[in-house]
């Protein structure tokens, strides 16, 4: 199934068949006429309509094998008001989205159902019918995601134990397993979509793919983005634009991972048409790993222009100039130079920065050469100077971590899985996840921070 298929389930899960059940809207009225109102009203909706006379009829419903998502009650019913209804619904159907059909009169009875029966919506009768559309249809979607991030959340769990037994294996297994693990690794890229510290989990997940598609790779990936950094520094670009330049850079490849073995093994400028075509889709299928998850959307835009070129002559869609991305541009450069340092051509520095200033104008932005000047010899031969001298480094535990401390050195999961390079400066949710992956794959030592020396 690919990923669209994924996304179009949004109104249905997985029983214990495997057949789809749909999602089942739950009205709880003791007039029948209102009843009758809502099941024509939502007769054309993708989920199925269930009704209960009183409240403990809709209770046993709820008791019952139920897929109930949203639950829509009157307040004012013989033996149980709705919100002591609601009240009793959050233990049966603790995720099901609650809400109360009030008079104006019942404002008391709402409050209360809101403080009790965690109450996430109530309207007036008689209620308005695209009103009460609107907010079912909302109301179900939240309860779509919230059964998806159950059901991702197992897979993360059930990944973190396949990968910690992968790596104990033999390496006949570990490949036999690469296509399930990519697969599964897309699966991630949909869970906890709205949190920054989920997506950062992500991150670093999906930067773990790459070192599927080999060390070389993988090495390569990290050389750019660590390029690429320095380069939106000495661009003046911070914040968001650097965050998204960073995490661009460390996927920029991971659509190689779907590219042929013998096409990846030749230099693109010998490849035939019809393998050209096939490598140029790496760019487009890295976006489109990337966009079902709208934090990191922007990410895939940049990697979908990473070849580019500044002439207009590249691929996808055959940008030029600025037209290109600015962060595009960047890796695009960052690309150049480490494949021309660490990769077939394995040239000195110094010849690599003269080759890429050849190509300025053409297939490179000459506005960047001056960056990577300054930047490259730094990266590639460690030439860290002066403000080297001046720290030294500290090893504390993952829970003294604060933001603003920046990392002395790459930080590994117990299992080997890079999370994070030195250099990396922290914040509320790098620190986080960094805490949550020593819990879940620990490691002997604590974390190695920089601080500044003090003068004897």
């Amino acid at each position: 199934m690919n990923i669209k298929e994924q996304l179009d389930e949004s109104y249905t899960v997985m029983t214990t068949e495997g057949a789809p059940a749909p999602f089942q809207l739950l009205c709880v009225d003791d007039e029948e006429n209102i009843l009758q109102s809502l099941r024509r009203l939502f007769m054309d909706e993708d989920f199925e309509v269930i009704t209960a006379r009183s409240g403990g009829e809709g209770l046993m419903l709820l008791a019952g094998d139920r897929n109930v998502g949203v639950i829509i009650s009157d307040q004012r019913m013989p033996g149980m008001l709705g919100s002591e209804f609601l009240e009793a619904c959050r233990g049966v159907a603790p995720d099901a989205v609650r809400i109360l059909l009030t008079g104006i009169s019942d404002l008391n009875s709402t409050i209360d159902a809101i403080n009790k029966g965690g109450l996430s919506r109530y309207l007036g009768k008689p209620w308005n019918d695209e009103e009460l559309l609107m907010v079912v249809r909302d109301a179900m979607q939240q309860y779509s995601l919230t059964v998806e991030n159950r059901r991702l959340n197992e897979i993360v769990h059930q990944q973190n134990e396949e990968l910690r037994e992968w790596n104990n294996s033999l390496k006949a297994r570990v490949l036999q397993q690469t296509t399930i693990l990519r697969q599964k690794n897309e699966e991630l890229g949909l869970t906890l979509r709205r949190t920054k510290e989920s997506y950062e989990s992500m991150i670093v997940a999906l930067a773990g793919t790459v070192k599927l598609g080999g060390k070389d790779l993988f090495q390569h990936a990290s050389n750019v983005a660590e390029l690429s950094q320095a380069a939106a520094q000495e661009q003046g670009i911070a914040g968001d634009g650097r965050e998204t330049i960073r995490i661009a850079s460390l996927l920029h490849d991971i659509g190689k991972l779907g590219v042929s073995e013998r096409i990846l093994r030749i230099a693109p400028e010998r490849l035939n048409p019809q393998d050209y075509r096939e490598y140029g889709m790496h760019a487009v299928r890295g976006q489109m790993v990337l966009d079902v998850i709208e934090y990191l959307r922007p990410a895939g835009i940049l990697i979908r222009h990473h070849h580019e070129r500044f002439d207009g002559r590249g691929f996808p869609d055959r940008l030029a100039a600025a037209a290109i991305p600015v962060g595009s541009r960047i890796i695009a450069f960052a690309d150049y130079i480490d494949n021309a340092v660490s990769g077939r051509s394995a040239l000195p520095v110094e010849l690599a920065l003269e080759q890429a200033a050849k190509l300025c104008g053409s297939r490179l932005d000459p506005n960047l050469q001056k960056a990577f000047e300054r930047i490259t010899a730094a990266v590639y031969l460690k030439e860290i100077g002066k403000a080297a001298e001046a720290v030294t480094e500290q090893e504390i535990s993952p829970d003294e971590l604060k933001n603003g401390m920046m990392l002395s050195r790459n930080i590994y999961s117990g299992s080997g899985v890079l999370l994070l390079k030195k250099g990396t400066e922290l914040d509320k949710f790098k620190c986080m996840a960094i805490r949550r992956f020593y819990e879940l794959d620990p490691v002997e030592h604590g974390v190695f921070i920089t601080i500044e020396k003090t003068e004897e």
